[in-house]
């Protein structure tokens, strides 16, 4: 049987929002130091914010990237020759 959506754990019912809060969207606006204290809070200009992407899917591509060009790092045996 399934579980309620409602008796779910907080951290499973999170997800990404597209709409930030004006709080987040300060805070946001302080570390790129584009808003001050003392500036209305009121009138923000808008904050891109942009979902992560899954560790499984970078990993993948910066092993492929890694593959390419890299030389070998010390220690490591080198590559079989191609036949």
């Amino acid at each position: 049987m399934s579980m309620d959506r409602s008796l779910k754990t907080k951290s499973s019912l999170e997800r990404h929002r597209n709409v930030l809060t004006r709080d987040e969207r300060i805070k946001i606006l302080e570390e790129q130091e584009k808003f001050h204290e003392g500036d209305k809070p009121t009138g923000l200009p808008k904050v891109a914010h942009r979902k992560v992407p899954v560790g499984a899917k970078t990993k993948k591509k910066a092993a492929a990237e890694g593959a390419e060009g890299a030389a070998p790092a010390e220690g490591a045996a080198p590559p079989p020759p191609a036949k």
